[in-house]
């Protein structure tokens, strides 16, 4: 994993450095900023662990969030894009029984945590700079470390008191299908919907007492951006 993190990061300071320099007039640097909406097909195994009922598991709230990105224009028709949003903050749910005991259970809110996730991506551009309609595709690399990971008042109580909550990093392929328009004067418009792989384990801890699941966020991301080339 340390080695595909330095990969990615190498590869990144190589677009952002500007290494790659063009003669044919086109600005080669781009910064695009709009929106993320982030849709999540979540599966996750049933929670295990002591006095965990079957059937106990999870289910993740969709969110939205600030877009940034990077584009290094590498030849007429790739790019690199280094693309990030505003760490979100993402609820999770309870899925299952109504209720532990006499503890509300399913639809309650029991964690949270915040998302940081830049994606490093490689994109094939079809037709050539004279269109103002430029359909791409990019296949690339997913990085999201989750941060602030805090069980809910709700999540306490289904657990029987004060829960700890951790999430490894995960690093996975991402892919994305776009689409560019280009208005006067260097700016641009962009439509994207991206796909990436992201996997983790859930461990609660309540006072010694370990809960886990491994969850696939199989986040789906929705972007509408504007961009400016310099």
């Amino acid at each position: 994993m340390n080695t595909t993190i330095t990969a990615v990061a190498a590869t990144a300071l190589l677009a952002l450095t500007g290494v790659v320099a063009h003669a044919d007039g086109v600005p080669d640097n781009t910064v695009r900023v709009g929106l993320y909406y982030v849709h999540y097909h979540a599966s996750a195994d049933d929670i295990s662990g002591p006095y965990v009922p079957t059937g106990l598991n999870l289910s993740v709230n969709d969110v939205e969030t600030l877009y940034l990105a990077y584009v290094r224009r590498l030849s007429a028709h790739f790019d690199l894009e280094l693309a990030a949003g505003y760490p979100p903050l993402t609820k999770t749910e309870g899925r299952g029984p109504a209720q532990l005991g006499s503890v509300p259970y399913n639809g309650q809110v029991i964690s949270t945590a915040r998302w940081f996730a830049p994606t490093l991506l490689l994109n094939y551009k079809f037709f050539d700079e004279s269109h103002a309609w430029r359909p791409y595709l990019g296949v690339g690399i997913n990085y999201a470390n989750f941060y602030d990971r805090r069980s809910t008042a709700a999540g306490n109580a289904a657990s029987g008191g004060p829960t700890s909550i951790s999430l490894p990093v995960s690093v996975g392929p991402a892919a994305t299908a776009g689409m560019r328009y280009q208005l006067p004067d260097r700016w641009s418009l962009y439509l994207s919907y991206s796909v990436s792989v992201v996997k983790s384990k859930l461990t609660a801890d309540t006072a010694g007492v370990v809960r886990t699941s491994d969850i696939s966020f199989g986040p789906r991301a929705l972007v509408f951006a504007a961009g400016y080339s310099f």
